[in-house]
């Protein structure tokens, strides 16, 4: 039996994956939509409300991290899921992701990701409830450095929405900060984003989706 004509939106920044994944959901009677990295879907989200996202976590120009913490914050309705070849589980995945699955690239049949996609839509009422009472912490990239060669981010409150310099000691795993804001009462939740500066391993092709010819492509 085919699925309800539920629509997923599908973020990532390698053409092979959007379309394989396009054809996989396509095949189980979902309507698709597709966005090339975070600004884009976001763009996108303008007008129109998927059921369900999907996105990788290493991209250009937005990381997945930071995106789906802005889906977190700003449709907190719409369940996600991550994709991601760089790493193997979801126990591997960094603590502050805001997602409600992983789907390891290469790892697991799609039938694990199609199960994952449909049980997420059908519970997603009683999850919208739950993200609503979760503060979803910033994701931010590093800034620079300052005159004194001391590494920096800039925090921007998630309620008064100005903007604050913070030293950032070291690199370290992902993990949920707190600061007071320097000019409103509100506490800032937030993670240092190191993706972009750390390379990732090689990711694959979720196994079993797109011909052989593309899932060599994609590794190569």
């Amino acid at each position: 039996m085919r699925s309800p004509k539920h629509h997923i939106l599908i973020v990532d920044d390698e053409a092979i994956i959007r379309e394989s994944l396009s054809m996989l959901f396509l095949s189980k009677g979902y309507k698709v939509s597709t966005a090339g990295d975070g600004f884009d879907a976001l763009l996108q989200l303008r007008s129109i409300t998927p059921d369900l996202i999907t996105s990788d976590l290493n991209m250009p120009n937005m990381s997945g991290f930071e995106f789906l913490s802005v889906v977190r914050r700003r449709f907190s309705q719409i369940p996600v899921v991550a994709i991601s070849g760089a790493y193997e589980c979801a126990e591997a995945v960094p603590g502050g992701i805001i997602a409600d699955g992983f789907y390891a690239k290469g790892q697991h049949h799609p039938e694990t990701l199609l199960a994952t996609v449909a049980d997420l839509i059908r519970s997603s009422a009683a999850r919208a409830t739950a993200h609503q009472q979760q503060s979803a912490p910033v994701w931010i990239p590093r800034n620079g450095k300052d005159s004194n060669g001391v590494p920096f981010i800039v925090v921007t409150c998630t309620e008064c929405l100005r903007s604050f310099p913070i030293s950032v000691a070291g690199e370290g795993l992902p993990e949920v900060q707190e600061t007071p804001c320097l000019f409103c009462p509100n506490t800032v939740r937030y993670i240092i984003d190191f993706s972009r500066s750390v390379a990732s391993p090689t990711e694959k092709s979720p196994e079993g989706i797109g011909s052989p010819q593309q899932r060599a492509a994609a590794q190569g």
